[in-house]
C-alpha cells in the first residue's frame, strides 16, 4: 500500500501550519485571521489528503473590530501562529492576538468535535511555540530574542514563580528578518527550536535554522536545516512544523509565499544527521514522495456548493469575512438559494457584513454564480468578489429603479470606484471570476452573463497583489450589501469553482 503525494499538496492559502500526530491520525491548524469561524482544524490519514473537520471557535472576540462596525476590522490580524499540542489527554490550541495583546489558549479532550474550553492570558506572545516537558509546560516566543516563560502545566495562566527570561539571540548581522515562526520539542535527549530566518546575503530568501541543547535553558547550537524554492522565483519553503510517523519515519510540513495566492503547504521528507533533523532530498523539496500509506482521500478545502440546503448550515470550507451577523443570512428562505439580507449600511466592501468566502486554488480556477437581484433596493450592491486588499468586484449596483452590471476595485484612495458600468434590464445575471495565479501572472478577470452560457468581460482586468495589511491570499466569495438604506436582499442560486483541486462537496 503507498500514496503519492505531489506538492505543493494544497495549492491554496494555509500558512502557519502546524501538524500534530495522534494514533495514526495527523491534525493541522493553520492561520486564519479575520475570517471566521477560525483556527481550521485539519485532518489526514495519508499526509497527501486534507480535510477541514471543524474548527476552534466560531467567533473570537464581538467588539466593534471584529464586526466591522468600526469601518475598519481586523484585517491581517486575528488568530496567527496556532501552536497545537497534546499532553496528558488534552489536545491545545494556543496562539496571540496583536489587537487584543493576549495569549488564547484552547483545549479540548476531542479534537474533531470539542467542544474546546478557552482561556486568555493577558499577556502577548509573539509566534509562540508551546513545549511539554514532564510535568511543566513553556512557550518559546519572540522574534529573534528568543524568551521562554513557563506557563501552569494546565496552561491556566504564568506560573507564579516560574522561569520567564531570555534564551538565546539569533544572529544579527547580513539578517533581515531574525529567527521567528518557532517549533519546540523534545526528541530523545535533545530539546529542538526550529525557525525561519531571511539573510540580506547569500540566496536572499526565507530558510530553516535549527537550535538544539540537550539542556532546556541551553547553550544551544544551530545549523541550517533546509534552503530551497523548488524553483520559484527565491520564495523559500520554510516555517512549519517536524513529525513522525508510526513506522518510524520524519517529514516536516512548510509554507511557501505563492504571491497572490497565498501561502501554500508542502510535504517534506526529514532524515537525521548526527541527530539534526535535514529537511528535503539531497537538500531540495521533492516534487512527488511516495509514502507507505493507504490513500484516504477526502473533501477537498475549496468546493461547489448548489444551495441544497434544509437548514442554515454552512460547509466547513465556507468562511465569512469577520463575524457575521446570523440573522441576516439563510437557505431556508427561499429553497435552492443563499439569500443575503442587508441590515448593515456600508460604503464599500471590506466594511461589508456577512461576505461569504472561500479560497481560491492554483495554478488557475473560475467561480461563477447567478445572482436573482429583484430583492434588492435603491443602493443595494451584490455580486462576487476578489478579495485582498486590492479587491475586485463583478456585479449589480441598484440606483433608483435601475440595475447597473458594474465591474468595481480599489483606487490609490483605497475607495471602490467602478471601472465599468452599464444598464442591466433582466431580473437574473452570471457572475464569473477567472484567477489566474501562473508563473506569478496573478490577472482576476470580470465576466456577466444573461443566460450562463454567452459571457462579456466587464472592465479591467485586476492585477492581484499579496498585501500585508490583510496577510491572506485572494479569496472568492459572494457579497450583498446596502449603502442607502437597509431591508434589501441578495439571492445567490450556487457557488461553483472550477480547479485543478476543486469539485463537488
Amino acid at each position: 500500500m503507498s500514496t503519492l503525494l505531489k506538492n505543493p499538496i494544497i495549492f491554496a492559502d494555509v500558512p502557519d501550519v502546524d501538524v500534530l500526530r495522534h494514533g495514526t491520525a495527523y491534525y493541522m491548524v493553520s492561520t486564519t485571521m479575520h475570517v471566521f469561524p477560525g483556527c481550521p482544524i485539519m485532518k489526514s490519514e495519508d499526509l497527501a489528503h486534507w480535510e477541514i473537520i471543524s474548527y476552534v471557535f466560531d467567533v473570537l472576540e464581538n467588539d466593534d473590530c471584529h464586526t466591522l462596525a468600526d469601518e475598519k476590522g481586523i484585517y491581517g490580524r486575528g488568530q496567527w501562529a496556532t501552536s497545537l499540542r497534546f499532553h496528558n489527554g488534552t489536545f491545545y490550541a494556543c496562539f496571540s492576538c496583536n489587537e487584543t495583546s493576549q495569549f488564547y489558549v484552547y483545549s479540548t479532550e476531542d479534537i474533531e468535535r470539542g467542544p474546546w474550553k478557552r482561556n486568555n492570558i493577558p499577556q502577548l506572545f509573539h509566534d509562540p511555540a508551546v513545549l511539554f516537558d514532564e510535568n511543566r509546560a513553556y512557550v518559546m516566543c519572540n522574534c529573534g530574542d528568543i524568551r521562554i516563560v513557563e506557563l501552569e502545566e494546565d496552561m491556566s495562566g504564568l506560573k507564579e514563580g516560574g522561569i520567564d527570561q531570555l534564551l538565546f539571540s539569533t544572529p544579527k548581522e547580513n539578517i533581515g528578518l531574525r529567527c521567528e515562526g518557532g517549533h519546540a520539542y523534545k526528541i530523545n535527549d535533545y530539546y529542538y527550536l526550529i525557525y525561519i530566518e531571511w539573510p540580506s546575503d547569500g540566496k536572499k530568501r526565507r530558510r530553516e535554522i535549527c537550535y538544539r541543547s540537550k539542556n532546556l535553558l541551553g547553550p544551544y547550537e544551530r545549523k541550517e536545516i533546509f534552503d530551497d524554492d523548488m524553483g520559484y522565483h527565491n520564495k523559500g519553503i520554510a516555517q512549519g512544523a517536524i513529525f513522525d510517523t508510526p513506522q518510524g519515519d520524519w517529514y516536516a510540513m512548510l509554507f511557501q509565499d505563492h504571491d497572490a495566492v497565498g501561502r501554500i503547504p508542502y510535504i517534506l521528507p526529514v532524515h537525521w544527521e548526527d541527530g539534526w533533523p535535514m529537511i528535503g532530498e539531497d537538500k531540495k523539496a521533492p516534487r512527488e514522495l511516495l509514502l507507505p500509506f493507504e490513500e484516504k482521500k477526502t473533501k477537498d478545502i475549496v468546493i461547489c456548493d448548489d444551495f441544497q440546503h434544509e437548514e442554515n448550515q454552512l460547509y466547513l470550507q465556507w468562511q465569512w469575512n469577520h463575524n457575521p451577523d446570523n440573522t441576516l443570512w439563510s437557505f431556508t428562505k427561499r429553497n435552492g438559494y443563499l439569500r443575503l439580507e442587508n441590515g448593515h449600511l456600508s460604503h464599500h466592501i471590506l466594511t461589508a457584513r456577512n461576505t461569504l468566502t472561500q479560497r481560491t486554488i492554483g495554478p488557475a480556477c473560475t467561480i461563477t454564480t447567478m445572482l436573482d437581484t429583484r430583492g434588492m433596493k435603491d443602493g443595494d450592491r451584490a455580486g462576487l468578489v476578489a478579495l485582498q486588499s486590492h479587491f475586485g468586484t463583478v456585479g449589480i449596483w441598484k440606483e433608483g429603479e435601475e440595475c447597473y452590471a458594474v465591474m468595481s476595485r480599489r483606487g490609490e484612495d483605497q475607495i471602490e470606484y467602478p471601472t465599468e458600468k452599464i444598464k442591466y434590464k433582466q431580473p437574473t445575471i452570471y457572475l464569473k471570476i477567472t484567477f489566474d495565479f501562473t508563473e506569478s501572472r496573478d490577472i482576476a478577470e470580470f465576466y456577466i452573463s444573461e443566460d450562463g452560457n454567452t459571457w462579456r468581460k466587464l472592465g479591467e482586468h485586476l492585477q492581484m497583489l499579496y498585501t500585508l495589511d490583510h496577510f491572506m491570499g485572494y479569496r472568492g466569495g459572494l457579497f450583498s450589501y446596502p449603502t442607502k438604506e437597509i431591508g434589501g436582499y441578495a439571492d445567490f442560486a450556487f457557488y461553483h469553482i472550477l480547479g485543478c483541486q476543486s469539485k463537488e462537496n
